[in-house]
This record gives structure tokens, C-alpha cells and sequence, in this order.
């Protein structure tokens, strides 16, 4: 049976060193989909053996993004580390079938003949003079254990985006499989892993495709299937180069710190790569239902913040309020900003309809909350105070009377409103700016009428109180 043909299993497979960075976002967001559309496993698997830079906090950081980021894995998450003996058992297992072989070479002398290579202008890949010496004649002395690539033929990977890739196996180096203190290197121990939790496609950066052909070798040496490749390419930033700190926030929860929403940045990392057409947003409900690697391009993206903007907008707009208060309490608290009152809640609920529209992110939308969030009596700013003159102080004077006996429906309140300006011999927007002074305290606020509907009669009939004096 083949990878292909088996129940789909993929895997995300990050080094815990750093941050979840946009780049392993998008990936791990690639191997979710390709399972879940599929009805698969995903799994997560933290490759945690450079001990010396690896760190608990990285792999909690890791995790608590893609928590963040609703790409849930099956089972339990896999240490390599925790695995060391397996890629061992395997490393020797090639030996005794001859796949591999000790090379007892020291740094020296393979820097000796680098250095030769160079001189003589011929290529620096290093070719051990132990690969065919018998085990009698081997010395007491460390050794690593490096795999017998063929010296002829070619190596092919046919990878599902880049396409049929083809290496010439005399460009291949016997990489090491095995250190000389007995520990497995990366290259091994990714193939085995793989193997051992039943991967069946290899989502991952382009930047590994060098890496699939030698481990197609480690692959073909213990008989193993090979997995279906698919290796999409990096994304850049606006002006075309690889994406790095100079281009802004990198790491995932740096973008929920920003007060973006998790579904439209899931929407914007599966549009950083693969298309459905035209489509750019999409529920994740749909990005299931729509994914395969197909879809995926082979040319680099750019990250494009008016985009995620953009799509982040739209899916604020169209979240449940329940949900969407919730994700504005999760903001808060990851943002370290104080959380809401209960009173406040009930008002942000009853308010999210005028809110979330137009709102790019959640800040935004609560900078729009702010009519909710301040206290009696309310500081107008300094723009805001220009609107409350004394001519406007005693047009609201006149207009809180006739609040009081209205319906509190909007039509009745829009009518008061209009029958007061009239009175006045004015235009409703001359009345709106002070009242926005006297709701809000500022001049950027929803209407005045969604304020006065969220804040209720008597809140409302107070702050036109407090500002009139």
C-alpha cells in the first residue's frame, strides 16, 4: 500500500527555538485543512532535538498559537527528542543491511580535503574513504554512521507543487544519520518519525525540497512507503523579499495581541498560497470543504496587512455576538488591558450590531465602544468640547425633556430629534455633533441614535444632564 492510498495522515513538525512564526502558521494551517477536508489525523510533533537552543517556553508558545489559531491536532503532541532510541535502532538497522556505513573521517580531515577540492577546482562534496572498507579493518576510534548513497542514477521527487524534481545522485552527499556520540541527526530523525506516526503527505516550506531527496534515500533503504511531497513556497513581505522582522509582527500571538480575529487570520493565511478561484473570503467551514494542494501556486505570496485588514473586517462583521464577545474578552486579557464590568458586557452585547461594522480589528472595535465604556460624568476631548458651546448646551436642554416622554424606539427618537433641530432652525448634524460630545465625548462615534438605543432612557438622559449643565 502506498502513502497516497492510505487513510490521510499529516503532520505539523516546527523546531521549539522561536515564537510560532506566520510562515509555520501557514503551514500548519495547510496540513489542518489537507486532513480535515480529507477526514484525517493531523498531528503535532515538536522537533526538540538541538537541545541547546530548544526551550520549553518556544514549545508552549507554539502550541498556544495554534491554540489561538483553532487548529486543534489528534492525539498527543510528540517529542523527536523523546524518540532518540528508535532513530538510533534505525541508523543501525541500515548498517547491518548495508545501506550505511561507519565513517571514522575526523573534522580535520574532511576540512583537508575540502580545502584539496577547492584548489583543484573540483566539487567540495565530501567523499569518505570508509564507505567500502570491511569491518575488519576498521579502528577503535569514534565513528559516525552516514548513508551509502548510489554513486550513479537520479533521485526523483514528484512533488505535488513544484512538480517533478530530479537530482543526479552524484551530487548527493552521504549525509550522517548517526553523530559520533551516538546521536541521530535531523535528517534521520524526521524520516523515521514520519514513518513511525503513519505520515502520508509532507506539507511543509519550499526550503526543505533539497531535504526531500536524501531522505527519499533513508525511505528506499528500509523499504519504507514514501509520502506524497508537497512543498509550497515561503511568504514575503510587501516589497518582495523574504519575510522577516524589518516587515513588522511575525510571531502568531503577536497578531492576537494586535486584536486580529482567528478566523480572519485563518481566512488571509489560506489565501497567502492557495486560491479557490476568485474567492478571497471564506469561512473555515468552506476552506475545508475547498482545500487541496492543487490549489496551491508555486510562486512566493506577500504579506499584505490591507488585505488581512480587510478580511478581518469582514469576519468580525459576520460573527455571532456571543462568539465575538467572547473573542473581545480573550483580547483584552492576552492584550493586558482591563477586562469588561458585567454591566459592560450586557451593554457590548446589546451593542455589538452598531459596533462590528467597519471594525478591522478589535481595537477598533472598542476604541467604537468607548460611548459603553466610560463612566459618568464623561470627559469630553478636546475636539469634542468645541461642539458644546453654550448655544448647544441649551439645545440639549431643550431636547432632554422630550427624550423622556418618547417611545425609546429609533423612528421616535430620529423624530424628537428632527423636531428639535427644526425648532432651532437647524440641521441634524448640527445637533448630532453635541450630542456625540455628551454620549461619547468625542466626535468619531456610531450614531447618536444607536448610542441613545444601546445606553438605555435613563443613561442616556443623565450624560445629556452632566453635559448641559
Amino acid at each position: 500500500m502506498t502513502a497516497s492510498s492510505r487513510p490521510v495522515v499529516t503532520r505539523f513538525a516546527p523546531s521549539p527555538t522561536g515564537y510560532l512564526h506566520i510562515g509555520g502558521a501557514r503551514t500548519a494551517l495547510f496540513n489542518w485543512l489537507f486532513a480535515r477536508h480529507h477526514g484525517g489525523q493531523f498531528l503535532l510533533r515538536i522537533e526538540d532535538t538541538d537541545r541547546a537552543r530548544s526551550t520549553p517556553e518556544a514549545s508552549d508558545a507554539i502550541i498556544r498559537g495554534m491554540e489561538w489559531l483553532g487548529l486543534n491536532h489528534d492525539g498527543d503532541v510528540v517529542s523527536q527528542f523523546e524518540r532518540a532510541e528508535r532513530h538510533v535502532e534505525v541508523a543501525h538497522k541500515m548498517l547491518a543491511s548495508g545501506h550505511a556505513y561507519k565513517c571514522f573521517a575526523t573534522q580535520d580531515e574532511i576540512a583537508a580535503f575540502r580545502e584539496r577540492a577547492r584548489a583543484e577546482k573540483r566539487s567540495t562534496l565530501f567523499q569518505s574513504p570508509w564507505r567500502d572498507i570491511p569491518e575488519t579493518d576498521h579502528p577503535d576510534s569514534p565513528y559516525v554512521i552516514r548513508l551509502k548513497v548510489p554513486r550513479d542514477g537520479e533521485t526523483v521527487v514528484e512533488d505535488q507543487v513544484q512538480g517533478r524534481v530530479v537530482w543526479k545522485n552524484h551530487q548527493l552527499d552521504d549525509m550522517i544519520c548517526l553523530r559520533s556520540d551516538a546521536t541521530p541527526t535531523y535528517m534521520l530523525a524526521v524520516v523515521v518519525d514520519d514513518h513511525d506516526m503513519g505520515v502520508t503527505h509532507v506539507i511543509r516550506g519550499d526550503d526543505h525540497l533539497s531535504n526531500a531527496a536524501r531522505q527519499t534515500l533513508v525511505y528506499q533503504a528500509m523499504g519504507w512507503d514514501i509520502p506524497v511531497w508537497a512543498h509550497i513556497p515561503l511568504i514575503h513581505g510587501p516589497d518582495g523579499k523574504k519575510l522577516s522582522k524589518r516587515h513588522g509582527a511575525l510571531g502568531v500571538e503577536e497578531y492576537q495581541i494586535m486584536g486580529y480575529p482567528a478566523a480572519g487570520m485563518r481566512n488571509y493565511l489560506a489565501r497567502l498560497g492557495w486560491s479557490h478561484g476568485d474567492d478571497e473570503f471564506f469561512t473555515t467551514k468552506q476552506a475545508i470543504e475547498w482545500f487541496n494542494l492543487g490549489g496551491i501556486g508555486k510562486s512566493p505570496s506577500r504579506f499584505d496587512f490591507k488585505k488581512l485588514d480587510n478580511l478581518s473586517g469582514q469576519h468580525i462583521a459576520g460573527t455571532e455576538n456571543a462568539a465575538l464577545l467572547h473573542e473581545i474578552e480573550t483580547f483584552l486579557r492576552v492584550s493586558n488591558q482591563p477586562t469588561l464590568t458585567a454591566p459592560q458586557m450586557l451593554l457590548m452585547e446589546k451593542g455589538l450590531y452598531c459596533l462590528k461594522e467597519r471594525a478591522k480589528n478589535f481595537p477598533q472595535l472598542i476604541d467604537k465602544a468607548a460611548f459603553i465604556l466610560s463612566d459618568r460624568p464623561i470627559q469630553p476631548d478636546d475636539k469634542a468640547l468645541k461642539n458644546l458651546d453654550n448655544v448647544s448646551r441649551g439645545i440639549l436642554k431643550q431636547l432632554t425633556p422630550h427624550l423622556q416622554n418618547a417611545n425609546w424606539a429609533r423612528d421616535d427618537l430620529e423624530a424628537v430629534a428632527m423636531q428639535i433641530a427644526e425648532a432651532n432652525d437647524i440641521k441634524f448634524g448640527k445637533l448630532a455633533s453635541p450630542l456625540r460630545a455628551a454620549l461619547a465625548g468625542r466626535t468619531a462615534t456610531p450614531s447618536v441614535f444607536d448610542m441613545m438605543l444601546v445606553l438605555g432612557r435613563d443613561e442616556t438622559i443623565a450624560r445629556l444632564n452632566d453635559a448641559s449643565g
